[in-house]
């Protein structure tokens, strides 16, 4: 072979496009079409979960003068969830119980004292604590032995578990004694 027949043979072949842009585009275009409709189905399952717990009573209000009472105890920290009382994936939406936020507690003789800035406020009086403990998750949330204070309160005929980490995570066991501490002088009230 002459070199000019090598000349015309490599003039001859061409090389394949590096980017084949349609195919790219219809890629992404696809692919974001897949995440906002799995986004979607979230969202209408969380939806459909409230609907399923909307018989649940509403969630009792800070009563009047709470705060001139004498605080036991007091936290900040982060707010993660509501379940079933014994089950920590049965999380609870409806009321505003199923976003995390973050919390300030106060613990008085009256009950317990919510407030989320954020999000919905609630009370749970002296009488609705069934008692507390630590634990390590609840509802998708998992953390070290002992890094989650659960409180377990009745909200109408349901128990619920409601999870709370302090800023100190130190506080837990005085907040779990005080707490059942609290519902065992008020074992006498009707529940």
């Amino acid at each position: 072979m002459t070199t000019q027949t090598l000349y015309q043979l490599a003039a001859e072949q061409k090389s394949a496009e590096v980017t084949d842009w349609p195919a790219r585009v219809s890629w992404v275009i696809g692919l974001v079409v897949l995440v906002v409709f799995v986004y979607w189905l979230m969202r209408q399952g969380w939806k459909w979960r409230g609907n399923l717990q909307s018989d649940l009573p509403a969630l009792a209000t800070t009563p009047e003068g709470y705060a001139d009472g004498e605080k036991l105890l007091t936290l900040t920290g982060r707010y993660h969830a509501s379940t079933t009382a014994g089950q920590w994936l049965d999380r609870i939406v409806a009321h505003g119980l199923g976003t995390r936020s973050r919390v300030e507690l106060t613990l008085t003789a009256e009950g317990l004292d919510v407030v989320r800035p954020g999000a919905a406020d609630f009370f749970v009086p002296a009488a609705d604590l069934r008692g507390a403990r630590t634990d390590k998750a609840l509802a998708g949330k998992v953390l070290p032995e002992g890094g989650l204070l659960v409180i377990t309160w009745a909200l109408g005929d349901q128990l619920i578990d409601s999870g709370f980490r302090s800023d100190h995570s130190a506080e837990h066991p005085a907040w779990v004694e005080a707490v059942n501490h609290l519902t065992s002088t008020t074992e006498g009230i009707a529940r």
